[in-house]
C-alpha cells in the first residue's frame, strides 16, 4: 500500500549540500502533510521538517532552521529536503514520513520509508 522511497543521501563534507528526495505511492500524496525525520546512530528519532499537503506551510526544527528547505511536487508525488551548510551533527539516516491529515502535526507522522543515509564528515 503506502510506499515511501528515499534517495539522495551520501557522504559530504561539513558545509556541503545534499538534496534528498522521497517518492510516494499507494495514497493520494497531495492530500497529506509530509515530514522528514532523522535518526543518528545510537540516538533517538528527531523530527526535522514538515510541509502541509499543498506545500503552503513549512516547519523546521530549530536545529536545521535556516539551513534546510522542505518542498514538494505533488504532480510528481515527490517530497524533497534541501540540506545546506551541513554539519557533522546532521549525520543520520533520514526518513520520509506521512502524516494522517493535511496539516503537519508533529508526532503523528507514520508510514516511514526505508530512509537514506546522510554522513557529514571531513
Amino acid at each position: 500500500e503506502v510506499r515511501l522511497v528515499e534517495s539522495g543521501g551520501g557522504l559530504v563534507q561539513p558545509g556541503g549540500s545534499l538534496r534528498l528526495s522521497c517518492t510516494a505511492s499507494g495514497f493520494t500524496f497531495s492530500a497529506y502533510a509530509m515530514s522528514w525525520v532523522r535518526q543518528a546512530p545510537g540516538k533517538g528519532l528527531e523530527w526535522v521538517s514538515g510541509i502541509n499537503s499543498g506545500g503552503g506551510s513549512t516547519y523546521y526544527a530549530d536545529s536545521v532552521k535556516g539551513r534546510f528547505t522542505i518542498s514538494r511536487d505533488n504532480a510528481k508525488n515527490t517530497l524533497y529536503l534541501q540540506l545546506n551548510s551541513l554539519k557533522t551533527e546532521d549525520t543520520a539516516r533520514y526518513y520520509c514520513a506521512k502524516h494522517p491529515g493535511f496539516l503537519v502535526v508533529v508526532g503523528t507522522e507514520k508510514y516511514w520509508g526505508q530512509g537514506t543515509q546522510v554522513t557529514v564528515s571531513s
